[in-house]
């Protein structure tokens, strides 16, 4: 390595992600990948732009992978050991965090990391990051993604997380060096509901990779999906289970061929491949309902695909729809927007922040398939309206949501909070400097002290 690759080594600023349950690496669809691991895989990849390099830490899930993977330049995923090594769901791993705590720590002193700061991701990963800047003070911000108390009010008796979430994210929330809300909803609601001081608060969307999500030729993609060339598609399209509202969208489908106007509904996701109800009790309840409604013709289930065919799916759409309970973010929309693809989604948390209703597509209430299927209809007849809403959607996240600029506003904030902390060091080394000095002028003004010392 020559100097000036050395120089540029030093140099580059050390951080650390933790996402306990939402590997980069993991494959996409499944109950418990989805949106976080986008934002744990996206922001670290233009971060390393502005002069970061990246550990990444996440439970190791798998005996047969490695401990630590060079994944991209600057970028490495370490594997943590924290209970047995295999899927769990993610309500199971909170007594798991002592251990990735122990293990974590275990690893950077063996490795000699310094890092300047950790950046969060979830409540369980904060916990971890806590502990850690309390024994060898790294300060951390945290991405909480979601909150439990607002999961809480949607899930009632089907949220099966511990008891003991609500008051660790209310520590987290005091604790932390800097919180990120990634919508206006998500701050208020940190603000409401657990207290969290406005001025720590840093509102920062998720976003889109441009390389990844572009307009493509619509005719073109239903050709390569197989898709029929002269129908009305809408696309639904992220997890399967049940928060997300897709019954919702069987329903509005129904309620649209029952006048006539066949439309087509696309739904794209799932845990495994191939679509198997046996497999998936949310796939076999959702089919149930598309028989009950007598759309289940009219219904294409695809399981989940490879995360570079999706664009595909975007463009062979003529709508997209989102409608779930709640959302905390919901980076769906946003891809769907980059591939010019107009968004119908339910008025909550982050899609009423991405959407613009009646310009890029429109917000309805979630649990009402015939407001909705009202708004499919109005587009769907409209072909102007549906090649405005094209153009603004295209327009508007190009201009707010790209991954650089996320990273950008997460750079700022980590710059204010590793300045703040240095400058906190200095001003304790002066103070320390300052106690010193009346002790050693007192010895210098002693006559014994100074005559022992001349010359």
């Amino acid at each position: 390595m020559n100097w000036q690759s050395q120089k540029m080594r030093i140099m580059k600023k050390k951080i650390a992600f933790i996402s306990e349950h939402a590997s980069p690496l993991a494959t996409l669809g499944g109950v418990d990948s989805g949106g976080q691991n986008v934002y744990v895989a996206e922001i670290p990849k233009q971060l390393v732009k502005l002069g970061y390099e990246i550990d990444i830490y996440t439970r190791k899930e798998n005996s047969g992978i490695e401990e630590i993977v060079n994944w991209l330049p600057g970028i490495r995923v370490i594997h943590v050991k924290a209970g047995p090594e295999k899927i769990l769901p993610k309500e199971a791993l909170l007594p798991l965090m002592h251990e990735f705590e122990k293990n974590m720590i275990s690893f950077m002193l063996m490795e000699g990391l310094q890092y300047e700061l950790i950046h969060a991701n979830f409540f369980m990963s904060a916990l971890v990051a806590s502990k850690i800047k309390h024994k060898l003070n790294i300060p951390y911000v945290v991405t909480f993604h979601a909150l439990g108390l607002v999961r809480k009010m949607h899930q009632k008796e089907m949220d099966t997380f511990p008891a003991e979430r609500i008051d660790i994210e209310k520590r987290i929330v005091n604790d932390a060096d800097g919180i990120i809300a990634e919508c206006p909803q998500d701050r208020m609601d940190l603000i409401k509901l657990y207290g969290a001081p406005p001025d720590k608060i840093s509102i920062v969307p998720c976003g889109f990779s441009s390389k990844e999500f572009y307009p493509i030729d619509k005719a073109w993609a239903r050709q390569l999906l197989d898709l029929p060339k002269d129908e009305k598609i809408i696309l639904q399209l992220g997890r399967v289970v049940p928060r997300k509202g897709i019954d919702n969208v069987i329903k509005a489908v129904s309620e649209i061929n029952r006048k006539k106007t066949l439309i087509r509904l696309v739904i794209v996701g799932g845990e495994h491949d191939t679509p198997d109800p046996l497999l998936s009790p949310e796939l076999a309840r959702l089919q149930k309902i598309a028989e009950e409604e007598g759309v289940s013709q009219f219904i294409t289930f695809t399981g989940r695909k490879q995360r570079s065919v999706l664009k595909f799916y975007y463009a062979a759409a003529d709508i997209f729809i989102t409608t779930p309970w709640y959302e905390p973010f919901g980076i769906t929309p946003l891809e769907a927007m980059a591939c010019g693809r107009p968004v119908i989604g339910s008025k909550v948390g982050g899609i009423k922040y991405t959407v613009e209703d009646g310009k890029t597509g429109f917000l309805v209430p979630p649990h009402d398939p015939v407001a909705l299927a009202e708004k499919i209809e109005t587009l769907i007849a409209d072909e102007r309206l549906l090649s405005e809403m094209n153009h603004n959607a295209l327009k508007r996240v190009n201009k707010y949501f790209k991954w650089k600029n996320v990273a950008e506003s997460c750079s700022e904030l980590y710059e204010k909070i590793t300045m703040a902390k240095r400058r906190k060091t200095e001003h304790i080394k002066v103070l320390s400097l300052e106690s010193f000095k009346p002790k050693v002028s007192v010895l210098l003004d002693d006559p014994l002290y100074a005559t022992q010392n001349l010359p």
